[in-house]
């Protein structure tokens, strides 16, 4: 759910954000081309066909300068303007015949300039206008992070609109399996205990195996649906600090017999002394559930490697196996709730795809992540804490 509402939201700022964006780019563009296109007509309004009247040609509205020069040599410059600026054209001049500006971008330049005949030079003193666009530059982007703070509001609450009828369902959903299971609990108990006070007989015998099997089948789905709700409406755990690597270390030797049953070695590489704060009883789950799923997907004869250190300042915990790999694609998918890959095999195992599922809400519940990769026949399942 909360990925969801992350999506959603996130969705709603990129979209918004790239039309207030758009029309900013376009307004701006839209002044800057038309005092553009009004500097390059009064440029192109001196012309061979004026040159013989220089003296004479006045503008009102702009700072033009004529220059006539030979060999880079100034031999005369005529300004066509009506009042006097503090525009330093000599500096001008100089940068434009030595090539050190050759654009007439009104952002960069406090002038724009064409050639006449390679001996004559036209500048145009634009330093207002710049200074005008670069403000309004400026005061589009003060208006941008502003709207962008609307953005982010109206994007939080159009998200809890859209995602409320899913929140609803799903919180509706986790009501519905912790009430289901809660009532289930008790009708299965009086049925395994029932099944066990039978006297059995040789008619009897395998209808009573099949009642307790799948009665303790089902008792135990039942229970994990209970734990994972549990873990899914809880807001944090009681947490302190704890040894990590005692943790770590006993969870590992408890499943060395299990280990050792089916032909797999495991191998720990433990930092010592390292400190969490956490839930013991939830952290020990997380790892034996880890190092379960890894002995049912290890092949024969080979080894589940535990790896326990600090890396910088967080603390990461892997359980590597050998054997069937996950499948591409589907890296996150196993943490989801009831997912099997193999849908197969598991009614044998006895195994719902929930297992996974709780140590994702445990880790998330400490702060932590997990994830899970496959390369060859390797699988390496990482947690990391802050």
């Amino acid at each position: 759910m909360k990925n969801l509402n992350k999506k959603v939201f996130f969705v709603l700022v990129l979209i918004f954000s790239f039309f207030l964006l758009l029309g900013i780019v376009l307004f701006n563009n839209q002044i800057y081309q038309r005092d553009y296109e009004d500097i390059k007509n009064n440029l192109n309004s001196i012309d061979i066909n004026r040159i013989q009247d220089l003296d004479n040609l006045k503008f009102l509205d702009y700072d033009i300068y004529t220059v006539i020069f030979n060999n880079n040599e100034i031999i005369k410059i005529v300004n066509h303007y009506y009042n006097s600026t503090e525009f330093n054209i000599d500096k001008a001049i100089n940068n434009i015949l030595n090539n050190k500006r050759m654009n007439n971008n009104l952002y960069f330049n406090n002038y724009v300039y064409k050639y006449i005949n390679n001996n004559i030079l036209v500048i145009i003193n634009t330093t207002d206008i710049s200074n005008k666009l670069k403000s309004i530059l400026f005061i589009s982007m003060i208006i941008f992070i502003l709207f962008f703070m609307l953005i982010i509001l109206i994007s939080y609450l159009l998200t809890e609109w859209i995602t409320k009828p899913a929140r609803s369902a799903f919180q509706k959903q986790k009501e519905f399996i912790a009430d289901a299971s809660h009532e289930l609990k008790t009708p299965l108990a009086v049925i395994m205990a029932s099944s066990d006070s039978l006297k059995v007989n040789k008619e009897n015998t395998k209808y009573l195996e099949n009642i307790k099997f799948e009665t303790e089948r089902m008792n135990k789905l039942i229970s994990s649906l209970l734990e994972l709700s549990k873990l899914e409406n809880a807001k944090e755990l009681e947490m302190k600090d704890e040894n990590l690597s005692k943790i770590v270390e006993r969870i590992a030797l408890t499943f060395e017999a299990i280990a050792f049953e089916n032909n797999i070695t495991i191998e720990t590489d433990i930092e010592s002394n390292i400190t969490f704060k956490c839930n013991k009883d939830e952290i020990e789950k997380v790892i034996s559930i880890l190092i379960d799923n890894a002995i049912k997907h290890s092949n024969k004869n080979t080894n589940i490697d535990i790896i326990l250190n600090k890396v910088r300042n967080n603390i990461v915990i892997k359980v590597i196996n050998e054997g069937d790999g996950i499948k591409p694609g589907e890296e996150e998918l196993i943490f989801e709730r009831f997912y099997r890959s193999d849908k197969s095999r598991n009614r044998d195992s006895n195994r719902y795809g929930l297992g996974l599922a709780i140590a994702k809400q445990i880790v998330h519940l400490h702060k932590g992540t997990i994830k899970a990769t496959s390369k060859e026949s390797k699988t390496t399942f990482e947690i990391i804490f802050k």
